[in-house]
């Protein structure tokens, strides 16, 4: 399997991050995507997938959170893009639950990013939470444009509108253990050709690991219980969701 989103490069996992891809390596998340969220923080992000280009490769952007650092923040982001470790660009996107930027830093930034990752012929990471008719109102502007969206916990019209424009559909841990209806019809539904999986660690640990730090060897435990939500076997879920990963960010 392969992790699309995973954020090793943070200082949670400072003291152990050779252990945590044994690990991960052990239950079967053989690659990861290391997803930076700001511009110091994607240089890192390059950097560790540097230190372990057999098994990593690194995403650089800034989070809607981010959206207000400004050009020079956004001239990182571009320069380190170019890097051919580098497969995707963001994770970008649009917060209106909880960010504290502006809607206007945080579009500008967004189509900033939606037209280096067209430039580049790369994908996009897209975090979109609570903000689907807004995005859908930008990506229109874009058409033909690749990604994902990232920690998908939307129901089934936000699924359906984002396939309708060709992104995949990213299920982590939320998945695992949400509550609302909506949202697991939503990953019921996810098409076999659209499904990506993902630990966006260290946060959102599936159960049996709630509470604790989120880490890659997770996702196997991710996979188990959204296969079951599915009704279908853990191995077709990993090759499927393998399969998509390497369509969007190639294979390495």
């Amino acid at each position: 399997m392969i992790d699309t989103h995973s954020h090793i490069h943070f200082s949670d996992f400072a003291d152990d991050v050779a252990d945590v891809l044994d690990r991960a390596n052990a239950a079967g998340v053989n690659k990861q995507i290391v997803v930076g969220v700001e511009a110091a923080d994607s240089a890192a992000a390059l950097e560790l997938a540097r230190q372990y280009p057999k098994v990593l490769r690194a995403a650089v952007g800034l989070h809607p959170h981010d959206a207000d650092a400004g050009q020079a923040a956004l001239a990182v982001i571009a320069k380190l893009a170019a890097d051919p470790l580098v497969v995707a660009i963001g994770e970008c996107g649009l917060d209106q639950y909880k960010s504290q930027t502006s809607p206007k830093d945080q579009e500008s930034t967004l189509r900033f990013q939606i037209e280096l990752a067209n430039q580049l012929d790369k994908p996009l990471i897209f975090h979109v939470r609570q903000a689907f008719p807004d995005f859908w109102r930008i990506l229109d502007d874009y058409p033909g444009t690749r990604g994902l969206v990232h920690c998908f916990s939307a129901g089934v019209a936000e699924m359906e509108g984002s396939l309708q424009r060709g992104l995949y559909i990213a299920l982590g841990g939320i998945m695992t253990f949400t509550k609302d209806p909506d949202q697991l019809s939503a990953a019921r539904q996810v098409p076999p050709d659209r499904i990506l999986l993902e630990t966006d660690c260290p946060f959102l640990a599936p159960p049996p690991h709630r509470g604790h730090r989120n880490e890659p060897a997770f996702l196997a435990d991710t996979a188990k219980i959204l296969a079951r939500l599915r009704g279908e076997a853990v191995a077709d879920l990993a090759l499927s969701s393998t399969a998509n990963a390497k369509k969007l960010f190639g294979d390495w």
